[in-house]
């Protein structure tokens, strides 16, 4: 029994330190780089907004909904969008191992190794959507935005979540609190602000674009993608 209750206070403890030390290295971070990443969540919002418009309710980057679509789906029998749900999941953690291994074979070249890698995701799916299906370039997507999350690494975990922005608004409320008490930088939340804010112009940005070009909006997410790799060399040695 003791032995149950030590593990799981070294484990509350883990997480706590990993939290702690995420924190940190977010704000070790240079302007420079914490502006790269909030471009990149603003590309994330914007496939996502291109997903959710092409295909209904479904996300490329926010796989706490498509679980929910997922769930909801297996109970009430529409098997066809249990699997495009169940799709777009293992997608997703397809792009995350892919970026994972291509980011540790590559340390020195880490984020534009990873970046070229959403590129030519984002290009593929541009490529395809006009002959295929829809659901195939929207695994494309969901495979390009788990790939991202491999961009900024420390100790070999996600060191700055650039597609779920549930985290981010923790964040926001953790500094909040903190900056209430008198206790940390008392701006220390706005960095996260700014991801959330950064994701939302991409999303606003994308059901625009997509409104007036359809699937060829993809070509400019593989654009920015493009000139975002370029923009990632830039920010290679700032490691936090």
């Amino acid at each position: 029994m003791r032995a149950d209750r030590s593990a799981c206070a070294a484990s509350a403890t883990l997480a706590s330190a990993r939290g702690i030390g995420h924190g940190r290295a977010m704000r070790r971070y240079q302007r420079s780089t914490l502006l790269f990443a909030a471009c990149l969540t603003g590309l994330a919002g914007f496939v996502d907004a291109l997903a959710y418009s092409s295909m209904g309710g479904f996300f490329a980057s926010f796989m706490s909904g498509n679980t929910t679509r997922l769930g909801v789906s297996l109970a009430t029998g529409a098997s066809n969008d249990a699997r495009i749900g169940a799709g777009l999941i293992l997608s997703f953690v397809s792009g995350v191992v892919a970026a994972a291994i291509i980011g540790r074979s590559r340390p020195h070249h880490q984020r534009v190794a990873v970046m070229a890698l959403v590129t030519l995701l984002l290009g593929g799916a541009a490529l395809f959507a006009p002959y295929h299906p829809v659901i195939v370039p929207l695994l494309l997507l969901a495979t390009a935005m788990g790939a991202e999350n491999g961009v900024f690494t420390r100790d070999g975990e996600v060191s700055i979540g650039l597609t779920y922005m549930t985290g981010a608004l923790v964040r926001i409320g953790q500094g909040l609190a903190a900056a209430l008490m008198g206790e940390g930088p008392r701006w220390d939340w706005a960095r996260y602000l700014g991801l959330w804010l950064g994701f939302g112009a991409g999303v606003i940005t994308g059901a625009r674009c997509y409104a007036a070009y359809g699937t060829g909006a993809l070509w400019i997410a593989a654009g920015a993608a493009a000139v975002l790799t370029v923009g990632a060399r830039a920010t290679q040695r700032d490691t936090a």
